[in-house]
């Protein structure tokens, strides 16, 4: 990793990690993020159609507020801080789903269906498997949550939910505090702290229309700005 005439890191945090760890030299590392499709990751790129046929394969309540948690079923992916967080919210008006391919881990998918029923909330917390309509998932979302309890390198669908216009509820670590502008498009909580999570995604599903309207633009603007494959493609040549 630190071999290399050029080092390209996907963040802050992991050209820190190349330099320290790795002793790679601080003037060869050059920090290009990753960079998402606006022609697949915008809002008006998903038809009534798609969102309507999602809506109905998971079923999803009307009048509800949606909590969703992307990320394949692997224990750091937090999958279990979220639904002991959901449980302490102590709501009726939300459907947690959380949208990942099993990946063999059955027994994984074992415990998270036990915590479910140990915390009393299997009628609002559904494991819904692998979607191939991320664009549409997201739009589903009323706010996004990637409770990662190991730091993401950079994690993606923070980003992928921005550009969809879609608050994001993470931890504090890695390349989320990079992504995340904290207030403005999504909150920031302590690492593995149910009881934190459980407030942040309280006050994101409280926001009203107006602001989560200006959030929205925020959104979408902070990730054309700084996280399209163009700006990593001609960084990457540059």
């Amino acid at each position: 990793m630190a071999k290399g005439e050029r080092v390209i890191a996907i963040s802050e945090f992991i050209a820190d990690r190349v330099i320290s760890t790795y002793g790679a030299e601080l003037d060869c590392v050059r920090v290009i993020h990753r960079g998402i499709d606006l022609d697949t990751f915008h809002p008006s790129a998903v038809s009534p159609e798609r969102m309507l046929q999602l809506s109905r394969k998971w079923r999803l309540p009307q009048a509800t507020q949606v909590i969703m948690l992307p990320g394949r079923l692997a224990r750091w992916k937090g999958h279990e801080i979220l639904i002991d967080a959901v449980a302490r919210m102590g709501r009726k008006d939300v459907h947690c789903i959380l949208v990942g391919a099993n990946q063999g881990h059955d027994r994984y998918r074992r415990d998270i269906e036990d915590r479910i029923m140990r915390n009393g909330v299997d009628r609002i917390v559904q494991i819904v498997g692998n979607c191939r309509d991320m664009p549409a998932a997201y739009l589903s979302a009323d706010v996004v949550v990637n409770a990662s309890t190991k730091p993401e390198a950079f994690g993606r669908v923070i980003v992928e939910a921005q550009a969809m216009g879609r608050p994001v509820v993470a931890f504090d670590h890695g390349g989320a505090k990079e992504t995340i502008l904290e207030g403005e498009t999504g909150l920031l909580v302590e690492p593995g702290d149910a009881r934190a999570l459980a407030r942040a995604l309280n006050a994101a599903l409280d926001l009203d229309a107006e602001r989560r309207k200006a959030m929205a633009e925020v959104a979408i603007h902070n990730v054309r700005e700084n996280f399209t494959l163009d700006k990593m493609c001609q960084s990457t040549l540059s």
